[in-house]
């Protein structure tokens, strides 16, 4: 079964194909990186109008690079939410269109449930549930403990900032750029991750929550206090503390899951943080005896993609395909919901 997908929900425009759930035929992103380094982040409404610039050459492409045409397409599907609204208004009404036109079923598919699939695009073998999911990116931060495909128990998120916001916020008050997670990492590795001894945020005993506020509060506080002394060392340090902090906490939380669960199979680590070669190490530094680690196998499976929501909508057609029929309309959605309604 052939999926061709659509993703918009922020500042990517990305279409995919996908064959049986987790063969990538094509990967397509058009990004708008440089247009909104110029601001500092995404703004909605220079996001929505490249997305309606890039929609259709975006899409010819895809199918272009796959060697399809339509009758090849078995099913689209659509991120449905949630994201900024005049960037998944885009895709929703282009999807539409398409399945109206081509009577092609149409599967909306909850983006961060796109990110728990990724780790399944271009494997061979068989995963095995139950699995424990550290999803992070900028806007969310949860543990997903996924008994099978959409069966979904969230364990633990984040009560404030996640941590990829954490990351673009400290990189632009080290005067970094955006976005921010690349600049950070690629600046610590210079960097003495023990000379600040920033806080790691646990919380309450036992809670699987994350909270990463204080931590930019105590980045900022040290900024203020070492004004006029900062150089060049001084941003990798605090690049390479803060890093390590936001690591550690989510690291941590992670194995802190997988001991209360003594039945989890695979731990696996998805979203745009996932692509940070510094906590992947310490994931795999610090892995239980017994368990088996997983993240994107591509870094372009780890920031948004078409791919992974394909790869979803596949799963979730296989639940019952009767729900999913030839639509004029999808609704874009931005409440936190991984259902697969």
């Amino acid at each position: 079964m052939k999926i061709l997908a659509i993703e918009t929900s922020c500042d990517e425009t990305a279409c995919s194909v996908v064959e049986n759930g987790t063969k990538v035929l094509t990967n397509t992103i058009a990004s708008q990186v440089d247009i909104h380094a110029k601001t500092g982040g995404v703004v909605p409404e220079v996001a929505a109008r490249e997305h309606v610039l890039k929609m259709l050459p975006v899409l010819d492409q895809c199918l272009e690079d796959c060697a399809c045409n339509w009758d090849d397409i078995d099913a689209l599907a659509i991120t449905k939410g949630p994201g900024l609204v005049s960037s998944l208004i885009i895709g929703t009404e282009t999807a539409s269109v398409i399945s109206y036109v081509k009577n092609k079923p149409l599967i909306p598919v909850q983006h961060i449930v796109g990110h728990l699939y990724s780790n399944w695009l271009g494997i061979e073998d068989e995963i095995q549930f139950p699995v424990l999911i550290l999803t992070v990116s900028g806007g969310h931060n949860e543990l997903v403990l996924m008994r099978d495909h959409f069966d979904f128990e969230v364990l633990g998120e984040t009560r404030d900032d996640a941590s990829g916001e954490a990351f673009d916020k400290v990189a632009r008050m080290l005067g970094l750029g955006y976005p921010g997670g690349p600049a950070i990492s690629k600046l610590a590795e210079s960097g003495d991750k023990t000379r600040f001894p920033l806080p790691r945020v646990m919380l309450e005993k036992d809670s699987l929550d994350f909270s990463f506020s204080g931590l930019k509060t105590a980045v900022l506080t040290l900024i203020k206090k070492n004004e006029g002394n900062i150089d060049e060392q001084f941003k990798a340090d605090m690049a390479a503390s803060f890093q390590e902090a936001v690591i550690e906490v989510l690291g941590d939380k992670l194995f802190r899951a997988f001991k209360k669960y003594p039945e989890i199979k695979e731990l696996h680590l998805a979203g745009g943080v996932s692509a940070n070669t510094r906590l992947r190490e310490y994931i795999k530094e610090n892995l239980p005896e017994g368990a088996v680690f997983r993240h994107p196998q591509s870094i372009r499976y780890c920031t948004d993609n078409a791919a992974m929501i394909a790869c979803a909508a596949y799963f979730q057609y296989q639940k019952d395909p009767s729900k999913y029929k030839a639509k004029t309309n999808v609704i874009p959605s931005t409440s936190f919901s991984i259902s697969s309604s």
